[in-house]
């Protein structure tokens, strides 16, 4: 069992210090070695096979810069976050800290390889639509160093003060920030540079769950008390001892949860942008999902033609601009609708219609003309997003599911994630867990609540984070792990009356304030240096 290395409010304090041994390091740089090498053997078989060689070094070398700093966001991602999931399990002495971690870290592995791809492409819709339509040009490179190196700085800061902040909110911000900045420097209002619609829908997400964990973990600590009365799930651990075998199932059960939840979630994130990393460097092979089922293009063709006739009846009668790509790019940099928006889109759907019927499938498509019909759909999938959302959606019945199946199919053939980027992430946010863990355990485990976390106040606290992560991935929302635990945490703390540290409280409400303007800041005046360079 775990050893004694101090006091937390009377009790003993478990063994932190205890770290993976020469064995487990030497795993753990193995496996570092091995997952650059699998990225790495990836990226080159998937081009050689779209005929893609590296004849022109620069845009491999920063496409492997980029991959491993985004990787390394993960990785950052996974320690900063991974204390949420194991503090309760090793402040209960259900598990020894260096076994909770890596028992963390696997199903943290399971939960990115099991994840749907929903919340990754929802972090990636926050980007402003130009900048993701040239995202090879030196400005999205410029847009992903930025922001991603930004997140990374900001998780770092508040991993080293001990504070427990989101990983997702520190991206988001950095999201906004690039966003916001491009627009400035394009003569344009700094509110048209993010899609605010979908950032308010997140911002909701990130507000509320929290909210969520301290209430619905405070009266699930409650309704235990009423119906499970044994006396021992109320008290504090005892020195060094595990709880009994069920309590401990319990606990054990939630972390692996907490873990699983955490990984199919906030593994999501860096994979959309890795995605547009993939797309911006080597569309060949990324910029279009070429494993689309065989009846696709029967499909997506009758699907264009009921969308042509639909859009044509709300047209007016106004004829198609000649450049419809710019007319639509227009309306969502500026979110107002012109008279020749619809026939813009008809337009659009019209020529990718006839681009595919054209190359006879999507497999068939010329490696010039890749990345153009990608944007050409991106576009076209955005447009009927916008122009469907919202209470003035002419669109209704038939007219509105013809719509909505047409942008489906848009959608399976731009917003995909390969195999191996699923893997390579899952290695890298896994891993992360590993390292790095103890201050934000600390925090959670002894700067919340003024006692010692008991085993029902730990199980109430992961139960509802666990379900209310799930739920969020099932939604394709991000939301935050360390938020809604570690209030949780702090509601059981309530309810059960042991009184809360203000300190730590108020750094953590402090950290949740800061964390969009610092990370907005710092990513924006990146952005604004490296599109310069670059």
């Amino acid at each position: 069992m775990a050893t004694i290395a101090g006091d937390v409010g009377g009790v003993q304090r478990p063994d932190l210090d205890k770290g993976l041994g020469l064995a487990g390091a030497t795993g753990f740089g193995a496996a570092v070695l091995a997952a650059i090498l699998f990225v790495a053997w990836s990226v080159y078989n998937d081009s050689a096979q779209a005929g893609v060689h590296a004849r022109a070094l620069l845009p491999f070398f920063l496409l492997f810069i980029a991959l491993l700093i985004a990787l390394g966001f993960e990785f950052v991602n996974g320690f900063h976050d991974t204390a949420n999931a194991v503090a309760t399990v090793i402040y209960t002495n259900s598990m020894p800290a260096n076994i909770a971690v890596v028992w963390s870290g696997f199903f943290n592995f399971l939960g990115v390889l099991l994840s749907t791809g929903a919340v990754a492409f929802g972090i990636v819709s926050l980007l402003p639509v130009e900048l993701i339509l040239q995202v090879g040009s030196d400005a999205g490179f410029a847009m992903v160093f930025s922001l991603l190196i930004a997140a990374i700085i900001w998780n770092l800061a508040t991993w080293w003060w001990g504070i427990p902040n989101s990983s997702s909110h520190t991206l988001i911000g950095s999201i906004i920030g690039v966003g916001v900045c491009n627009a400035l420097l394009h003569g344009r209002s700094g509110t048209s540079g993010v899609d605010w619609g979908q950032a308010t829908k997140i911002g909701e997400a990130l507000i509320f769950s929290p909210l969520l964990g301290f209430f619905l973990s405070g009266l699930l600590f409650l309704g235990m008390k009423v119906l499970i009365r044994n006396k021992k799930l109320y008290e504090e651990p005892k020195d060094g001892l595990p709880p009994p075998w069920w309590i401990r199932g319990l606990l054990v059960f939630t972390c692996t949860g907490v873990s699983f939840a955490h990984g199919s979630n906030d593994g999501q994130k860096g994979m959309g942008l890795i995605m547009l990393i993939l797309i911006g460097t080597v569309p060949t092979a990324y910029a279009l999902n070429r494993a689309v089922p065989a009846q696709y293009e029967q499909q997506f063709h009758a699907g264009s033609a009921k969308v042509e006739q639909v859009l044509a009846s709300h047209g007016g009668g106004v004829q198609a601009p000649t450049d419809a790509r710019a007319t639509l790019t227009a309306y969502l940099e500026n979110k107002s609708s012109t008279p020749q928006t619809v026939p813009a889109l008809g337009a659009l759907v019209g020529g990718i219609d006839r681009q595919i019927a054209e190359y006879g499938s999507i497999r068939q498509v010329p490696a010039a003309a890749s990345k153009n019909v990608r944007n050409d759909m991106y576009l076209a999938s955005e447009t009927i997003k916008h122009l469907t959302d919202g209470d003035s959606n002419p669109f209704k019945g038939d007219e509105g599911k013809a719509l909505k199946d047409y942008k489906g199919s848009l959608d399976k053939a731009t917003r995909f994630i390969p195999t191996w980027v699923k893997i390579a992430v899952a290695f890298a946010l896994g891993l992360g867990t590993m390292v790095g863990w103890k201050r934000i355990v600390v925090t959670v485990g002894e700067k919340i609540g003024k006692t010692h976390l008991t085993y029902a106040q730990g199980a109430s606290a992961e139960l509802v984070a666990m379900a209310t992560i799930g739920l969020a991935d099932g939604f394709g929302m991000p939301v935050s792990t360390t938020h809604v635990l570690s209030s949780g945490v702090a509601g059981t703390m309530a309810a059960n009356g042991s009184g809360l540290q203000m300190s730590t409280l108020r750094n953590m409400v402090a950290a949740w304030v800061v964390t969009l303007p610092v990370a907005m800041l710092l990513s924006g005046t990146l952005y604004l240096i490296l599109s310069q360079v670059i």
